[in-house]
């Protein structure tokens, strides 16, 4: 709704880049959700997983400049590492300056050094310090996958991306991918995040968590409630109306400023 409200293009990617987690016929599943909606994509779905010679082509890159460096370490040697933001383990620069005798590389990391900051249109200003905050960071894993933060930064890049609309689960991960951006020459997008949606204990909806899917609901409900969460007050009985008028009304009235300022909240009742 937002890149609809702006006149622009909103794309559709599968971020299977994480292989052994894809789960065969999910995101088959996840397109015809989308299909039932009433979601539009605009071009070719991209599939991650059929773009690491990108992926590889930067990583090329980042090694050139000096930005990336080979790493043995395993999770094992850092379990007493600090936390960092996102609750992952404060990489302590051990190989920093160079493998150490007799080990080889597992992975490759970029060198995270500077201040990120930059003004989230929902959660508003926000600023961290890389190596404090992040440490230097995976972008080949040990299993010779690319990370998510160098996988969606290409992404972006290529398909010419100016606005990320996505949940606050992933804020802590921006920081990150400007620093990516940077590195790389590629153009900053406008970054929103929005609020999560949680069960009564607080945590994200999800199979895990025993939420009922959206299939369960009836598209024009699931749509009236995710814009009711999202602060953009839908008039009394849109559920009912058919799913053309209830994205019509949305597209006509999206105001991105009336999104909670918050990370997260108790999921809406549907109807």
């Amino acid at each position: 709704m937002d890149a609809r409200s702006r006149g622009g293009r909103w794309l559709l990617r599968i971020e299977d880049v994480d292989t052994p987690r894809t789960v065969e016929g999910a995101a088959n599943g996840l397109i015809a959700t989308l299909a039932r909606l009433g979601f539009e994509w605009d071009g070719d779905i991209v599939w991650q997983s059929r773009r690491t010679a990108a992926y590889a082509a930067a990583l090329e890159r980042l090694k050139a400049a000096g930005h990336a460096f080979a790493c043995a370490c395993t999770r094992r040697e850092m379990a007493d590492s600090a936390l960092t933001r996102d609750g992952s383990r404060r990489y302590p620069g051990t190989c920093r300056n160079g493998l150490p005798p007799g080990r080889s590389a597992r992975a490759w990391r970029v060198r995270a050094d500077g201040v990120v900051a930059f003004d989230d249109a929902v959660q508003g200003p926000q600023r961290e310090d890389l190596a404090q905050d992040s440490g230097d960071y995976v972008v080949l894993r040990a299993d010779g996958l690319f990370a998510y933060q160098l996988a969606v930064v290409v992404d972006d890049a290529d398909a010419g991306v100016t606005h990320v609309v996505r949940g606050a689960d992933l804020l802590d991960s921006t920081a990150r991918q400007i620093h990516l951006q940077q590195l790389l020459g590629f153009p900053q997008p406008a970054y929103a995040h929005l609020p999560v949606a949680t069960n009564a204990a607080g945590e994200k909806l999800s199979k895990q968590t025993l939420a009922r899917a959206v299939d369960a609901h009836p598209p024009a409900g699931a749509l009236v409630a995710a814009l009711r969460f999202l602060g953009q007050a839908p008039p009394a009985g849109l559920d009912r109306a058919a799913l053309t008028e209830v994205w019509s009304w949305a597209l006509h009235h999206w105001r991105l400023a009336a999104v909670p300022r918050c990370r997260h909240a108790p999921a809406p009742d549907i109807d």
